[in-house]
């Protein structure tokens, strides 16, 4: 009894430092995940912790179970325009990017590690996929964004690309362990067994997740419980169907979250906290389960084989991939250097290991060390790499302070607004606001009284806004209510920023460039003709000697584009240009005058 109460003292103690750890690494720029994986190495037997912990096959169950937790919430903040932006580059990424991946990954360490081809093989496939938990978290933890497009892919690519890194770790595992009983055939089915069962099952899966939490009548607590555990349900049938549980778990959470049901802002708030805590107890229990004086012998090469991955195999898997794609070379530079790697080839690393391959602790250790490595480089440098490259999108308003409450027919939800002081509806005043036409102001709250929205003269700061509308709508009255940004000082959406609908043919007039287009054609149309697919925000079409750009989108269509008249020139070019721009922001240390009698002498 006294080592159960001291075993959820220390998990509770755990969970506690890694909150407190975190928020003090966010202010010095460290990866979270880093600082999560550094505390369970300290509370590990060689930590002052002296917590012993070496059971392979927990750390895989609790491992996979944190990993579908993570990847069902990706999915359900994955929107669909996301998807369709980036479903082309992605899939490509996740498919024939993870194989040239651990191809190259294993060339490079069966050459720095000494082993055999197949051996080698299994370390490349272990961590060729890059990790939905690193990546979701931080990109979107770091308080920047990235052009949509590019994140779009990223974010689609880790977690579509898991179930060919199993495929992959389970077909090396069996050449090293029987050589001459694989068969193309029984390989290729395997992989459509994976890929195509996993696709089915998880978009089956979310539909009737839809339908059930749509018709069950439940206590509001139930339907994120609800939620959670049909993830579970469908990533173990999956699983034990042999098919991919990471990809029909990521599907059935995009379902969930695309399709309209009475429950969504209550599931959504219960997965936000849900992934968190999966996040830090996946990497403190990861942390607990390697031995840092273990990892002395590898660390070189560890660190020779992440190198190869970072500065070889996954740029040639990229450009390979992204090359059909019209992805400027910026961007693919950008896609190569964020492949993150995390908890994924850590729980991958733990196949041989329960599969009894010879040497699997060697290889275990050699991915504890790549995924160190990529958390402490890569993701280090994710933001400083975005303005060096000059993918950053323009930002966008800050959301209002809002509380939602879902409506119980799914037909909508009431929206309680709070007028930001410098948003457009206090600068603007009430009659001159454009409200979507879904959109139904049903109470007005100023000076703490209630004020019917027909008898208000106008808005203020503070003013407290009840309103009806779909998800689409109340988007909308985000952008109303919430803080503007000074665009105008913002270097991603360029000098200045014109409307989208304004005919192309004047604008080109104006800047001299040739829309070579129909004369009725409208500037948001011509940035499309010219990207060839529909656009994402912080995209850029050169026109003679200035770059339009995407600074705002609703829907699918540009609504806002930017000018920038002295963009950069290209290539390294670009490079230079962005680096000369971020050292101008580097403080620098003034030399102190000498003394009257020092410069005398």
């Amino acid at each position: 009894m006294e080592a159960i109460n001291e075993a959820i003292f220390l998990a509770g103690l755990l969970l506690l430092l890694s909150i407190l750890a975190g928020r003090v690494s966010s202010r010095l720029g460290a990866p979270l995940l880093l600082v999560f994986l550094g505390l369970g190495m300290l509370a590990g037997e060689d930590g002052p912790g002296r917590i012993q912990f070496h059971d392979f096959h927990t750390a895989y169950l609790m491992g996979s179970m944190a990993l579908a937790v993570i990847l069902f919430d990706g999915g359900l903040r994955t929107p669909a325009e996301t998807f369709r932006l980036a479903r082309g580059p992605a899939f490509s990424l996740a498919t024939l990017g993870v194989l040239v991946t651990a191809v190259g990954t294993g060339a490079l360490a069966s050459f720095l590690l000494g082993l055999g081809w197949a051996e080698g093989f299994l370390v490349g496939a272990i961590i060729a996929s890059t990790d939905a938990a690193a990546v979701f978290f931080l990109l979107n933890l770091r308080g920047m964004a990235l052009r949509g497009r590019v994140s779009a892919t990223l974010e689609v690519e880790s977690g579509l690309n898991d179930p060919m890194a199993v495929l992959l770790t389970v077909l090396a595992v069996e050449m090293v362990l029987t050589p001459t009983g694989l068969s193309l055939p029984m390989l290729t089915l395997e992989f459509l067994q994976q890929l195509i069962g996993g696709a089915v099952l998880g978009l089956a899966g979310g539909f009737l997740l839809v339908w059930l939490v749509n018709r069950l009548d439940l206590a509001d607590g139930l339907y994120p419980i609800l939620a959670v555990s049909f993830s579970l349900f469908i990533f173990g049938g999956a699983q034990a169907a042999g098919a991919s549980g990471f990809l029909a778990v990521y599907l059935a959470g995009f379902i969930l979250g695309n399709r309209r049901h009475k429950a969504d802002r209550l599931i959504r708030r219960f997965h936000d906290g849900l992934a968190w805590l999966a996040q830090i107890g996946l990497f403190v229990m990861l942390g607990l389960l390697v031995t840092p004086s273990r990892l002395e012998p590898y660390l070189l090469p560890g660190g020779l084989v992440a190198g190869g991955l970072m500065l070889l195999a996954r740029p040639l898997a990229v450009f390979l991939c992204l090359a059909p794609f019209r992805f400027t070379l910026a961007e693919r530079i950008y896609v190569s250097w964020v492949g993150l790697r995390g908890a994924v080839p850590i729980v991958l690393a733990t196949i041989p290991v329960l599969a009894g391959v010879p040497g699997a602790d060697a290889y275990f250790a050699v991915a504890f060390v790549v995924v160190l490595l990529s958390l402490l480089i890569q993701g280090w440098t994710v933001g400083p790499a975005a303005r060096l490259l000059g993918l950053l999108a323009p930002p966008q308003p800050d959301p209002p302070t809002r509380a939602d409450v879902d409506l119980p027919d799914g037909s909508g939800q009431l929206a309680v607004f709070t007028v930001a002081r410098d948003s457009e509806a206090a600068l603007r005043g009430r009659g001159r606001l454009l409200i979507p036409e879904t959109v139904q102001m049903l109470a007005l709250i100023q000076n703490g009284r209630p004020v019917r929205p027909e008898d208000a003269v106008g808005l203020q700061p503070g003013d407290t806004v009840l309103a009806m509308g779909d998800q689409e709508a109340l988007a909308v009255m985000d952008r109303l209510f919430g803080r503007r940004v000074a665009a105008l000082q913002e270097r991603p959406a360029g000098d200045f920023q014109i409307q989208a609908d304004m005919p192309a043919a004047a604008v080109g007039g104006m800047y001299g460039f040739d829309t070579g287009g129909k004369d009725g054609d409208s500037l948001a149309d011509y940035v499309r003709q010219r990207l060839g697919r529909t656009p994402a925000l912080g995209d850029r079409v050169r026109v003679g000697e200035i770059d339009l750009i995407v600074a705002a989108m609703e829907g699918d269509h540009a609504s806002l584009i930017g000018i920038d008249l002295t963009p950069p020139t290209g290539g390294l070019d670009a490079l230079r240009s962005r680096w000369r721009e971020m050292r101008r922001h580097i403080p620098r240390r003034r030399t102190p005058e000498k003394p009257a009698a020092d410069a005398a002498e």
